[in-house]
């Protein structure tokens, strides 16, 4: 294989000639791979990976960097409720205990109806994760929307329906971007993004232990000896995950795929398989 580019292509290639009699289309996906082997990183191989898409609960990932910033920068307050909210949101992706974080981020609270200027106010005030990525350059994200089970009401439907984006927006660009940053210690401090990969360690071989966020996506396309971080993300039209995952043989990479096929549980394990067996073939940096 002569590039990461060409692995990512090639590995596109064999997930639509084996998922062909369920039509799986190249616009059903988008993925991003980073080699993180080798003293230079490679440049990011890509499929759609500037597209913007509904994230689902990936965008907890977001929330959780956002929250290390503002503890590092003594913004929040660093309490156990904080703490036990984190590691729900990221361990379990509760949609609870996500909204307490991002109204703890904000100064905002869900509630009832609000007049306009109030709920201009409201929502300048909810903005304030993407303001903080944007300031980073992460431009083509949408972080302002809690994760619902039922649907938003009150000032949070009001803000959806006058406000756009009206939902959650990520690439698989953007969000690689981030996990690299954290894997390689840059996101605010090595501290803090060893806090956040701890909440983020998978335990995806063990049937007993593993959760469905370690077996049933990127972890379940790779060796029982790899080592996996991640965070996934899964409703009616949409089936993600992200990943930092270490190999036995050395390999190191981050891996996001975001996919439109939410019933179809093996896509995403098998474009793992592919990237894994041709990282093989291709010289690190």
């Amino acid at each position: 294989m002569a590039d990461r580019q060409q692995l990512v292509d090639a590995a596109l290639a064999a997930a639509l000639k084996k998922f062909a009699p369920i039509h799986l289309r190249a616009d059903e996906l988008a993925l991003t791979l980073v080699d993180l082997r080798g003293k230079k990183k490679s440049a990011p191989a890509r499929h759609r990976g500037a597209v913007p898409i509904y994230p689902a609960s990936v965008i907890k990932l977001f929330y959780l960097a956002a929250t290390h910033r503002w503890l590092e920068d003594k913004k929040i307050a660093d309490t156990p409720e904080l703490r036990r909210a984190l590691h729900d949101m990221i361990v379990d992706s509760g949609n609870e205990a996500t909204g307490y974080v991002l109204d703890v981020l904000t100064d905002t609270m869900s509630g009832p109806e609000l007049p306009r200027a109030k709920l201009a106010a409201w929502h300048e005030k909810r903005n304030a994760v993407n303001r903080f990525f944007h300031s980073l350059g992460y431009a083509e994200i949408n972080a302002n929307r809690k994760p619902w089970h039922d649907g938003p009401y009150g000032r949070d439907k009001q803000a959806v329906d006058q406000f756009t984006p009206a939902r959650n927006v990520l690439t698989t660009d953007a969000t690689a971007r981030l996990l690299v940053e954290i894997a390689d210690g840059r996101f605010v401090s090595p501290a803090r993004c060893a806090e956040i990969l701890d909440l983020m360690r998978r335990d995806f071989a063990n049937p007993k232990s593993a959760d469905h966020q370690g077996r049933e996506f990127i972890g379940a396309g790779l060796p029982s000896t790899a080592k996996l971080w991640s965070k996934a993300g899964y409703m009616s039209a949409a089936r993600h995950d992200a990943a930092l995952v270490e190999l036995a043989n050395g390999g190191k990479f981050v891996l996001v795929i975001f996919t439109t096929r939410p019933d179809e549980k093996e896509i995403i394990p098998e474009l793992t398989r592919q990237i894994v067996a041709g990282l093989a073939a291709v010289t690190p940096a």
